[in-house]
């Protein structure tokens, strides 16, 4: 079975003991690790492998032709992007200090995105000025060099960004859980809906509960494309992202991701028409 992840820390753990056949049963990987951005237009173009890691947000235009997995993705609290800026006192005066502003951000069809058109549009008066779309690596030093005015970071720059001495100006996760009390979707698992959904749910289940009862035997792995974290950090990443909701979105991980796409959706974000295929 073919399946696109990151090479970021908690995807390597989940799917680790799949990728390496220590599943009874599973079928064999061919792993193609992928930025989210690349996945999100491969599932777009009906491209890309048969099972892949999108964001939440790409969701709308792929529900026709793949199946949300209720597992192995990432969702959770205390997670959410940040805003950054190298100017401290602008950090200190918030989000009207962005008011016609540039910011970059990771991707326009991600969930960081989403949360921070929803999060803007509520807080920054007349709306920021131009966005630009670079590689989510790329931003930080784009934001200290002075290049653009702030910085929407996913992934680790929560654990790194003070080593570039920038300055935290708004967590679009916190803003997110105290506006709905919710989880904050970030990553999903999709299958094309040809496949036996259930089968690979099971399969998903398997290698996340693999991986918390054998977290030693991943290591070398995770490491090996962790793209030069510490191991700390490393570490922090996958105490972050693989949660409950990464073996069992339930029923508030649904709800979750139908008040994201809903609340994208009336603003006009994304496509409102997708978000019944949700649950099927």
């Amino acid at each position: 079975m073919k399946i696109a992840y990151s090479p970021c820390p908690n995807d390597t753990f989940v799917f680790h003991a799949w990728a390496h056949g220590l599943l009874a049963g599973a079928p064999p990987l061919e792993v193609t690790f992928a930025d989210i951005d690349k996945t999100n237009h491969w599932a777009a173009e009906r491209s890309g492998p048969e099972v892949m890691k999108i964001s939440y947000a790409a969701l709308p235009w792929v529900l026709d032709d793949y199946t949300l997995l209720p597992c192995g993705g990432a969702l959770g609290r205390g997670c959410g992007p940040l805003v950054l800026t190298q100017d401290r006192e602008r950090g200190q005066q918030g989000a009207a200090s962005l008011s016609g502003r540039t910011v970059a951000v990771p991707s326009e069809r991600s969930t960081a995105y989403l949360l921070f058109r929803l999060w803007a549009a509520q807080q920054i008066p007349g709306g920021v000025g131009e966005i630009v779309v670079m590689p989510f690596h790329d931003i930080m030093p784009a934001v200290r060099d002075g290049r653009i005015d702030a910085g929407l970071v996913i992934h680790e720059a929560r654990f790194t960004y003070e080593q570039y001495g920038l300055t935290m100006l708004a967590d679009m996760g916190s803003w997110w859980e105290a506006d709905t009390g919710l989880p904050i979707p970030l990553g999903a698992i999709i299958a094309r809906r040809s496949l036996d959904a259930s089968a690979i749910t099971e399969w998903i289940r398997q290698s996340v509960a693999y991986a918390w009862k054998h977290p030693e035997a991943s290591h070398a792995y995770v490491m090996q494309h962790a793209q030069e974290m510490s191991q700390e950090v490393a570490q922090a990443h996958i105490d972050l992202y693989v949660n409950r909701y990464t073996e069992d979105l339930g029923d508030s991980g649904y709800h979750a991701v139908e008040a994201l796409l809903g609340r994208a959706a009336d603003e006009g974000l994304v496509p409102k028409t997708a978000i019944r295929l949700l649950r099927t």
